[in-house]
């Protein structure tokens, strides 16, 4: 039987779920970017389709046809050729953007997001850290390089979404922190530096 907090840790991590956050990211960085209401605010669109839905999609047929158990992917040697399959459609939409003319912000959050794919599935061949914990620190860090320190207020979603993988048995503690380190420490220099 799972218990509330069992529940709890399933629906955090379902919300905070790498792609529901790097989705968000994108719209909320290409709406900011956009210089004009209407159609320039979309930029971040195509960016979530290519580094998001995309990949989830490759990640849930995966789970349909039995190639992997979850689509969190809990067996870290399942994760390289998903890491692979993300790279390789974020590159795709980081091209079609760059020929499109899109906003430097949207294409700077694209290059930090294939930097910190590049070390997840670097990091990945011997050790299983946090994906969940790495994106949501690489949010926070982007968004902090936007809106400046009041964007710290969203820190203990950081903590919340690192709980709930702890809870779930599917990280431990250590694989959280050096999740959310790497992935603050790859958003927080790369995007503020292209931007």
């Amino acid at each position: 039987m799972i218990n509330c907090g069992e529940r709890v840790a399933r629906v955090v991590s379902e919300v905070l779920a790498p792609a529901v956050l790097v989705a968000g990211l994108l719209l909320a960085v290409g709406w900011h970017a956009g210089e004009t209401p209407g159609v320039s605010r979309w930029w971040g669109l195509p960016g979530a389709i290519f580094a998001a839905v995309i990949p989830l999609g490759y990640v849930l047929h995966g789970v349909r046809t039995g190639r992997l158990t979850d689509h969190h992917i809990p067996d870290r040697a399942a994760r390289r050729v998903p890491l692979l399959f993300g790279m390789a459609s974020l590159t795709a939409g980081l091209m079609l953007l760059v020929l499109l003319g899109a906003p430097r912000e949207v294409l700077a959050l694209l290059v930090a997001g294939g930097a910190g794919l590049v070390v997840f599935a670097l990091v990945t061949h011997w050790w299983k850290m946090s994906i969940h914990a790495g994106v949501a620190a690489g949010a926070l860090a982007t968004m902090t390089a936007i809106h400046g320190p009041v964007a710290l207020l969203a820190t203990p979603l950081v903590v919340l979404g690192g709980w709930a993988r702890v809870r779930l048995t599917a990280h431990t503690p250590a694989q959280v922190v050096v999740g959310a380190l790497a992935g603050a420490t790859v958003a927080g220099t790369i995007f503020p530096a292209l931007r």
